[in-house]
């Protein structure tokens, strides 16, 4: 029998990350397809719209063959159950990441025995980087080239 490997890996990506490119990379050796899922997250109230951030990631992501982008509006582990997939991956940056990270999973579980969360660290040179990072620099103006990846740089430029 052969089963698919089929992974999540949820965020509001708001924007997308060399970060979160970098999980995404790494991943892609461990799974058989890794769904970018996007989440609507009106709570946070982005700074890009959900269409936008997605179309970011399949930008970003257009030669990453095993990726496939949606977007979201619902709890994790129903999104689970409607693209079959058990396998949860998340950044880990540093211990404060660890605890609110551990707290999602085990919640996670609790809902739904058979979901795991993977926990994956950025390389080092992309340990600090945050989407909140990389918007704090934006409201002085500041230089992101190298905290993004360029397809990135177009949606910056229109934004309102």
């Amino acid at each position: 029998m052969n089963v698919r490997r089929r992974a999540i890996y949820p965020g509001t990506f708001d924007p997308i990350t060399n970060g979160h490119v970098d999980i995404i990379r790494r991943a892609c050796t461990m799974f058989d397809e890794i769904i970018v899922a996007v989440a609507e997250s009106e709570a946070k109230k982005p700074m890009f719209s959900l269409k936008q951030r997605i179309e970011m990631i399949e930008a970003v992501t257009k030669n990453f063959p095993k990726i496939k982008v949606v977007g979201f509006h619902s709890l994790l582990v129903d999104l689970s159950d409607t693209l079959e997939a058990n396998i949860i991956i998340r950044g880990l940056r540093a211990v404060s990441d660890f605890e609110y990270e551990l707290q999602m999973g085990y919640a996670n579980s609790s809902l739904k025995k058979e979901l795991e969360t993977v926990y994956l660290m950025p390389s080092l040179e992309q340990a600090f980087v945050s989407s909140s990072v990389v918007r704090s620099i934006l409201h002085f103006d500041g230089k992101i080239t190298h905290l993004v990846p360029p397809e990135v740089l177009s949606y910056i430029k229109i934004i309102p």
